[in-house]
């Protein structure tokens, strides 16, 4: 589970390396708790990239969207089965929500999928 103000890594060649979230598009939160959206696999969220490649299009400071591919936070499957990660990480997406990169590295999660993040999954290495 991400929220606003959580730093993760950027698992795609966009020349992104940290992000850190701004906005939480959809996600959800704790019913008469605390009221902090939080998102998880297959989330939208608004990010400003915190370090870049030198040289890449993508600088620090920039804006952009990303999808969340992998969170630490262990998500419940419908089989009852969970799935976490050791490490959060978001890929960065245009305006149609295709990848701004052309390589996805390490696993991502199942759910992008059912989410028609079809783009980001083909190009995964391993769909966990």
């Amino acid at each position: 589970m991400l929220q606003a103000e959580s730093r993760c890594e950027v698992a795609d060649n966009s020349g992104a390396k940290v992000a850190y979230i701004i906005r939480v598009y959809g996600g959800s939160t704790r019913r008469g708790g605390f009221t902090r959206k939080t998102a998880g696999v297959g989330d939208k969220v608004l990010v400003s990239v915190k370090k870049a490649l030198p040289g890449s299009d993508i600088k620090s400071g920039d804006m952009s969207k990303a999808v969340v591919v992998r969170t630490a936070k262990n998500t419940r499957r419908p089989d009852g089965s969970y799935v976490r990660f050791d490490r959060s990480a978001v890929v960065l997406i245009n305006d149609e929500g295709n990848p701004k990169g052309t390589r996805i590295f390490g696993p991502v999660a199942r759910e992008l999928r059912e989410r028609n993040y079809m783009k980001i999954v083909s190009l995964a290495s391993e769909v966990v």
